[in-house]
């Protein structure tokens, strides 16, 4: 009788033991926030595929025209700029994608707070690319290697790190894009290209900060910074018409327009400036959404970005003037010491005679 109750309450056992490993294995179900918030990453991710598929067409497109136009020259000419225009898309376009979309992600929270279970390798990969870069302190590169042992002194690590060095730099990184920007776009009087300048040269500094950090935003976050890349790049064609006597009265625009020179500098100035005021706003965004301890709003980022902007444009200028006056003083120390080494050979030679 002991026998037949033991088989009746072993089954019963089992079958209780494997519905309990059933409901462990079985995953809860999704909140109706959580699928809204999944839908709306699904979105972005999707628009930023589609961003980067219009500046890809808008690239072919540009490339083919100037192309058509080479061929009326020569064949020869036409293949070679095709050639020359794959190794620059790959160099200015893909390979700062490739390293912005491998890159690992996390938000900065996750060093922040110490309840987050975020992956101890996540940590590792971040910290092994931050000290690729050879470019922190000494005493952060040391406090780095000593905490790899550790998740809890890695998330210390990186967090002193990222709060003293990378901040810093990432603000550098910005302000030299800018600068860059600014040069250039004031320099060329041509939409297409200034709109070309802008997109990689945006692409190349997004890359830049991802690097220095050492992980990227998330895809979605992604997906709205390529639609700040893409809107960035397309006002910059825009710009080439833009007239500085649109922004001032008349009567002051017309005094102002007799002075000699005045008016084309004016005018190449103001492109330069709103291209490198947009490029400062790109890589404040790219930042905030680095190192956001909380999760802003979109507003709220908009509104941030475009203050901080506005604030570091007296030092974009500085980086400006003071990259002209450098250019000039060494283009004429060149011009002086080949003038002083043509007089040399000259004398040498009269001398020999």
């Amino acid at each position: 009788m002991k026998s037949k109750k033991n088989e009746t309450t072993l089954p019963a056992v089992q079958k209780e033991n494997s519905l309990q490993t059933v409901s462990n294995n079985v995953k809860p179900a999704k909140t109706k926030k959580e699928k809204r918030k999944q839908r709306r990453n699904i979105f972005w991710i999707c628009i930023g595929i589609g961003c980067l598929i219009i500046m890809l067409l808008i690239i072919i497109s540009n490339v083919l025209d100037v192309g058509e136009k080479l061929r009326n020259i020569s064949k020869y000419l036409e293949w070679g700029f095709y050639a020359l225009s794959i190794i620059l898309f790959y160099f200015l376009i893909l390979n700062p994608l490739r390293i912005i979309l491998f890159s690992p992600t996390f938000s900065i929270v996750t060093v922040v707070d110490e309840q987050n279970k975020k992956s101890y390798r996540v940590y590792q990969k971040v910290a092994k690319n931050i000290i690729r870069n050879n470019d922190l302190k000494e005493e952060d590169l040391q406090l780095l290697e000593d905490g790899m042992d550790k998740k809890e002194d890695l998330r210390l690590a990186l967090s002193k790190v990222f709060d003293s060095s990378i901040k810093k730099a990432i603000n550098k990184i910005i302000l030299s894009n800018a600068k860059t920007v600014f040069i250039s776009t004031a320099i060329s009087q041509n939409g297409k290209l200034d709109m070309m300048t802008v997109l990689s040269v945006n692409l190349k500094m997004i890359k830049e900060i991802v690097q220095r950090a050492g992980f990227r935003p998330s895809y979605a976050r992604l997906g709205k910074l390529s639609v700040n890349v893409l809107g960035t790049a397309l006002i910059a064609e825009s710009l080439e018409g833009l007239n500085f006597t649109d922004l001032f009265p008349t009567s002051t625009a017309n005094y102002i327009a007799e002075i000699p020179l005045v008016k084309p500098i004016a005018n190449s100035l103001l492109n330069g400036l709103s291209n490198g005021l947009l490029t400062l706003r790109i890589g404040i965004v790219t930042r905030r959404y680095l190192f956001s301890e909380t999760k802003p709003s979109k507003s709220e980022i908009r509104r941030k970005s475009i203050k901080e902007s506005v604030k570091m444009l007296p030092l974009l200028f500085k980086e400006v003037l003071a990259f002209f006056p450098q250019k000039i003083i060494r283009l004429f120390r060149k011009s002086r010491e080949q003038a002083e080494k043509a007089e040399k050979d000259f004398l040498a030679e009269e001398g020999g005679e």
